[in-house]
């Protein structure tokens, strides 16, 4: 029977790939500290538990063991790559995508923000020159991958976005839960809720190593994008959640630079679009959603009503979401006074323009296809 060996295994995605390699017919050993275990992994499952950021424990628990495959998704990924050389037959990592220029800086790039979709062959931090400013930890996220394929030439490396689902600590749609469960009826959104970021449900970005797994000749030596296959607006974002809460909110739009309380929901510093695109994956390894992003957040927003955030607690705390509902309240009594204004303005000038394409449109009277006459 193959032996696999998984480092890490308990966070979100963690035991959807373990339970995916036993199906398979794995024996699974995971290497984690032990802190956090799960009650998804079976019995059956070998615990070696060290601490996977100290490279020499590692070694010491380890010693003499080889693999036909190991899935790296937690520690030091540089170093263990270095330690499971001629150990593993089959080598498949976990990174992350801010490999790619500009997801932590987009307003850097001209023109400003990434390229949507950004692709597996979008530009990387570790090709900008010195004149181009990266963040030191984006730019050891990409120098880890380098040093990945350095080790392993045959590696796999899968580049995870947010990932949402149970399990996840530190989860993004707290936000929203929390002002569900607060009574909130109002809800500040930049920008209408517009821009787009990348999220993968647990199971999914599971789902997608797994494929990897399942084609080790066709994965060798390449990088793929774990992602949802569509991405929601962060307004349908935001509404699947509460509907799945039974809550409605009254959406209150506002210009990026002015919604400041309510930034920190695109995730990122700027209100670029950030979406990668698992078409690669899709085409190369026959990779599809197992669970449709509506029916996932739906599932993470119950969970999360029924194990909320401690309220301050350093959870909450790393989300950077204050919940300053006082702040958000006379945010929205002045963008209201000022709209009055500026709604009489717009009524004023409105063209009145229509969408042909529209059922409401009226063509009635159309005497040709074109209105426009060579």
């Amino acid at each position: 029977m193959s032996r696999a060996l998984v480092v890490g295994g308990t966070g979100p995605t963690g035991p959807h790939v373990v339970n995916g390699l036993i199906e398979r017919g794995y024996t699974v050993s995971i290497l984690h500290t032990g802190a956090h275990e799960s009650p998804q992994i079976p019995a059956s499952v070998k615990h070696i538990h060290t601490d996977p950021f100290d490279i020499e424990k590692v070694k010491v628990a380890l010693e003499g063991s080889n693999y036909d495959l190991v899935v790296v998704m937690y520690g030091r990924l540089r170093e263990l790559a270095q330690l499971l050389v001629g150990r593993a037959g089959q080598f498949v990592s976990v990174g992350g995508v801010p490999a790619y220029t500009g997801w932590g800086d987009a307003d850097a790039l001209w023109p400003a923000g990434m390229r949507v979709p950004t692709r597996e062959t979008s530009r990387l931090v570790v090709n900008e020159g010195p004149e181009f400013p990266v963040n030191r930890k984006v730019a050891n996220i990409g120098r880890t991958e380098v040093a990945v394929f350095e080790s392993h030439p045959t590696a796999s490396h899968l580049r995870y976005p947010w990932i949402y689902g149970p399990g996840q600590v530190a989860s993004l749609e707290h936000s929203i839960v929390r002002r569900v469960l607060d009574g909130r009826k109002h809800l500040i959104l930049p920008d209408g809720g517009m821009s787009l970021q990348s999220r993968a449900y647990s199971i999914n970005a599971a789902h997608l190593l797994l494929t990897i797994v399942d084609n080790p000749k066709i994965a060798a030596g390449e990088v793929y994008n774990a992602s949802d296959e569509w991405t929601p607006t962060l307004l349908q974002w935001a509404e699947i959640i509460a509907s799945a809460l039974g809550h409605q909110f009254e959406i209150v739009s506002m210009p990026w630079e002015y919604a400041t309380l309510a930034q920190r929901l695109t995730v990122r510093g700027t209100p670029h679009h950030r979406v990668t695109s698992c078409e690669k994956a899709m085409f190369e390894l026959g990779y599809r959603d197992l669970v449709d992003p509506v029916d996932g957040l739906a599932v993470t927003a119950r969970h999360l009503a029924e194990h909320p955030l401690e309220p301050g607690g350093p959870e909450e705390r790393s989300l950077s979401d204050l919940f300053d509902y006082d702040g958000e309240d006379r945010l929205i009594e002045v963008w209201a006074d000022a709209m009055q204004d500026v709604s009489k303005v717009a009524v004023d000038v409105d063209a009145g323009t229509p969408d042909r394409y529209s059922a409401s449109f009226d063509d009635s009277k159309r005497t040709g296809w074109t209105t426009v006459k060579k």
